[in-house]
């Protein structure tokens, strides 16, 4: 048999494979959701133990359990093709939200169905995601899929709270957490492909001033008026120039506008072409007939392709120099990232998206921030393709059953052909 002819029988048994077990997936997700792991606890060693009870089940998976710290345990499932080849990373976390109040649910935070619709916290974001990668192994390793490399899951710990003890623990300490290429099954839509992010700055500004009692304005100097005039200032980042030459992100933003905003909600487009700015908190005073002494806000500052965080910082600065009493202190920063939409791993999961769902997926740029970036930042061309979210971090998240199961469909033919292509 030719090569070609290898590689159709193999997804036949693929898909036979598919049919028969795909059903699977959903109980699967449900078993993870039940198994609570919110931040900030940060708890998730009731998630990594049903997983690596699952791993062992599926023939040829070596697990590996890295520790970060406690209660934060990560997770390296690794399965090995028949002969050297590529290395396909599927990654994703295991903490969630936190429930919240109860109170605003009407379903089961740990699970239930209604319909042709499943919730509970996290099912989205991303224990459905966690699911179909472990489905899409488990289908490579049962059909005896004849393909060279490796798959290796990187289920983190710590995701939430940005991925410093989940994702880039992983990628500092175990050589085969990275590989040649990355699908992140995060929370998103496979109508979707994001193959980058914004960049973000997140800062506190403190002012300070001289208190008097109001009836002595003349006597005192407010540090809540410095610091709204700070305020007003950062406001006109939003109008920052963007300089995206060389990256082509735009094109593609502008291409696929209508249909990612159908999903993500109108203004996504300008949201991925510009500076926004947040403000998230503001505090100051003591009392209302009394100049203020102090004050403080933080913000979050989101920066698209083309513009980066020393560009923001630097006009932070200037902004703050230019009123005296005032303060800034940058407490979280990243970098915009990334991978070039034509990639071959981009290129593998919209064909097999279009293929599946009938109908060309949306690839483009996302607003929000996961551990994709860290895998850019390391090198690694990244995608994410991951279910639809409803009622994101909020009572009665779910997402739609026929959507899990097409997503282990998109992910173990993706996962098979890109390992197969030019081998």
């Amino acid at each position: 048999m030719t090569t070609s002819q290898i590689e159709a029988t193999m997804r036949d048994r693929i898909d036979a494979w598919l049919t028969e077990n795909r059903e699977e997936v959903l109980e699967l997700t449900l078993k993870l959701v039940r198994i609570k792991s919110p931040q900030p606890e940060g708890d998730v060693r009731g998630v990594a133990d049903a997983i690596e009870a699952i791993a062992a089940s599926i023939p040829g998976v070596e697990t590996e359990r890295h520790i970060s710290e406690e209660p934060i345990h990560n997770l390296v499932l690794r399965l090995r093709g028949n002969r050297p080849g590529k290395r396909l990373i599927f990654n994703g976390h295991m903490d969630t939200f936190p429930v919240g109040d109860l109170s605003g649910w009407a379903r089961n935070p740990e699970g239930e169905i209604e319909g042709d619709k499943a919730y509970g916290l996290g099912i989205s974001d991303m224990k459905g995601g966690i699911a179909a990668s472990l489905m899409a192994l488990k289908c490579l390793a049962e059909t005896g899929a004849d393909f060279p490399g490796e798959i290796v899951c990187t289920f983190a710990g710590d995701e939430e709270s940005m991925g410093l003890k989940g994702t880039q623990f992983l990628l500092d300490t175990v050589p085969h957490a990275k590989g040649d290429a990355m699908i992140c099954g995060d929370v998103g839509s496979p109508d979707v492909l994001r193959f980058g992010e914004k960049g973000m700055v997140w800062a506190k500004v403190s002012a300070t001033g001289t208190s008097t009692h109001a009836a002595h304005v003349h006597k005192g100097d407010s540090a809540i008026e410095k610091l709204t005039s700070v305020m007003d200032a950062v406001k006109t980042l939003s109008d920052f120039p963007v300089d995206d030459r060389g990256s082509n992100v735009i094109p593609f933003i502008d291409r696929w506008s209508e249909k990612s905003e159908a999903i993500s909600g109108t203004g996504e487009t300008e949201v991925l072409k510009n500076v926004t700015v947040t403000f998230g908190t503001f505090s100051g005073g003591r009392l209302s007939n009394l100049v203020a002494d102090r004050a403080e806000f933080t913000c979050d500052i989101r920066l698209p392709v083309g513009v980066s965080v020393a560009d923001v910082e630097a006009e932070m600065t200037r902004i703050c120099a230019d009123v005296d009493g005032v303060t800034l202190e940058v407490t979280r920063r990243f970098e915009p990232s990334w991978t070039a939409p034509d990639h071959p791993v981009i290129e593998t999961l919209r064909k097999n998206c279009a293929k599946i769902l009938g109908r060309e997926p949306a690839v483009t740029m996302r607003v929000g921030a996961s551990d994709a970036r860290l895998y850019r930042y390391a090198g690694v061309p990244t995608v994410v393709c991951g279910l639809t979210p409803h009622n994101l971090g909020a009572p009665d998240e779910h997402i739609m059953i026929e959507e899990l199961k097409t997503l282990v469909d998109i992910f173990a033919f993706s996962a098979f052909d890109y390992l197969t292509q030019n081998a």
